[in-house]
């Protein structure tokens, strides 16, 4: 599996292309971007799905024109499917970035599988951002929304939000190995055993 960074929209979106085998998967289009298109064409690969690990707008935003462009389904949590049509909820009427409404094609759950060539990653529900926060899980790699950043967490004093459920998903992610590279949602990539060193929100869990 390869995984290539792009960095979307004034909120620094990490936009994840994740491939393997001719196939990818598409993870947080936070907004329109030929740049990643023309990347997936130049590696001819199919796009067999477009991943929201969450709801918030800056993750969502470039959902209807990335579906309308691959033609890949659409899937998000069950729970942050609400998210995809409220603006008050995605925060896209607070700081003004329009996420255009879309219905998820396939709503995940704990334990689903996203496979794309002979890749499998794991859904994990990791609530706590929001209701229906997600991490991708596989192959030594976490893609983890914004549940966990390099040296800091996601924030929980958004509509919501929860506290006590998003700790109970950092103390869940704490127990992976600590090799697993950690790919989050903004910020640059480091791993679980970083982050138990240097993250205070992991060492005092």
């Amino acid at each position: 599996m390869q995984i290539e960074r792009f960095v979307l929209n004034a909120f620094s979106t990490n936009c994840y292309v994740l491939y393997d085998g001719g196939e990818a998967v598409v993870v947080d289009p936070g907004a329109e971007s030929e740049k990643v298109l023309e990347f997936l064409e130049r590696q001819q690969l199919r796009t067999v799905a477009i991943i929201n690990t969450h709801g918030h707008c800056d993750h969502i935003a470039g959902n209807a024109w990335f579906k309308e462009q691959t033609k890949a389904p659409l899937a998000i949590h069950v729970a942050d499917a609400p998210y995809l049509t409220d603006p008050l909820l995605n925060l896209g009427q607070q700081v003004r970035l329009e996420a255009a409404p879309l219905e998820a094609d396939r709503l995940l759950q704990e334990g689903d599988e996203i496979t794309f060539g002979s890749c499998t990653l794991q859904v994990l529900h990791t609530p706590g951002h929001t209701p229906g926060g997600i991490c991708l899980y596989g192959h030594g790699i976490l893609v983890s929304g914004d549940t966990l950043f390099r040296q800091s967490v996601g924030r929980w004093d958004f509509p919501g939000s929860d506290e006590q459920a998003l700790f109970g998903s950092l103390r869940r992610l704490a127990q992976l190995p600590p090799e697993t590279k950690v790919y989050p949602g903004h910020g640059f990539s480091t791993t679980i055993g970083r982050e138990l060193e240097d993250n205070p929100f992991l060492s005092s869990l």
